[in-house]
C-alpha cells in the first residue's frame, strides 16, 4: 500500500506564504500604527502576537509531508518539511519482518506515529514520525496497513 499526501505540497505552501505575508502586514500596520497613528494602544501588540503564534502553530504541528510504502518485502517512511532547511527529513527503510509494534497518538493540534522495530544492537528502536496532515481516512489506511504487517509477523513468530 502507497500513502503520500505530497500532492499537497502547493497548498502547505500558500498556507505558509500566506502567513509570512500575514506576519509582514503586522509588523507594518505595527510601525504605522506606533509612530503616526496611535489609535489602539498597547492592543497594537497584537498586529505582531496573533501572526506569530499562528506561525508558530503551523510549524509545531510537524513535519507537512509523509510518505509510506509497504509493497514489497520493505516498509518505507519519509516525513519532511515543505522548508527543507527548517528540519531534516526522515527516511527510513526496514523489512517487514522486523516491525513489532505502531503506536498513533493524537493530542489537540499534533499526530505522531511511533514504530518499534528490532535491532540487532539494542533489540528494538523507536522511530518517530509526525503526521499531523494526514487526514482521517489516511490514518485510518495507514493504522490498517501497518496492523496487517505486525498481525503477520506475530503468525510468523508463533
Amino acid at each position: 500500500m502507497r500513502l503520500s499526501n505530497r500532492n499537497k505540497t502547493s497548498v502547505y505552501s500558500f498556507i505558509n506564504s500566506l502567513l509570512i505575508m500575514f506576519l509582514l502586514g503586522g509588523v507594518g500596520a505595527y510601525i504605522l500604527e506606533e509612530y503616526k497613528f496611535n489609535i489602539l494602544g498597547k492592543e497594537s501588540l497584537l498586529l505582531i502576537i496573533i501572526p506569530v503564534f499562528l506561525i508558530v502553530l503551523f510549524y509545531i504541528s510537524g513535519r507537512q509531508v509523509f510518505e509510506y510504502d509497504s509493497d514489497g518485502e520493505a516498509l518505507h517512511f519519509r516525513n519532511r518539511n515543505i522548508i527543507p532547511f527548517l528540519q531534516r527529513p526522515l527516511s527510513d527503510e526496514f523489512p517487514k519482518y522486523k516491525l513489532l509494534k505502531f503506536e498513533i497518538i493524537n493530542l489537540f493540534i499534533m499526530k505522531r506515529l511511533y514504530i518499534t522495530i528490532s535491532s540487532k544492537n539494542n533489540g528494538s528502536t523507536i522511530l518517530k514520525y509526525e503526521i499531523s496532515y494526514l487526514t482521517k481516512k489516511e490514518v485510518n489506511d495507514l493504522r490498517f496497513s501497518l496492523h496487517k504487517v505486525v498481525k503477520t509477523n506475530n503468525e510468523k513468530k508463533s
